[in-house]
């Protein structure tokens, strides 16, 4: 079956699908990270929503507040 893409969501919420533009949308502002960002999570740990929330909060918090 076709993605609905009247439903701007994504279609399986467990995993990031970055050949869609609504669905990238959806995880850059879910997550509060720009494209770049979720690209290289992505890129690291696959495309597991977990995996990559879990990559993106780990390297938040080692490149320590920004001043």
């Amino acid at each position: 079956m076709a993605d609905d893409k009247t439903n701007r969501g994504p279609q399986d919420r467990s995993r990031i699908n970055l050949s869609e533009d609504y669905e990238v949308r959806y995880w850059t502002d879910k997550l509060g990270v720009s494209k770049t960002q979720l690209e290289e999570a992505v890129s690291e740990v696959g495309p597991s929503a977990e995996a990559v929330e879990t990559e993106l909060r780990r390297s938040t918090l080692a490149s320590g507040p920004k001043q």
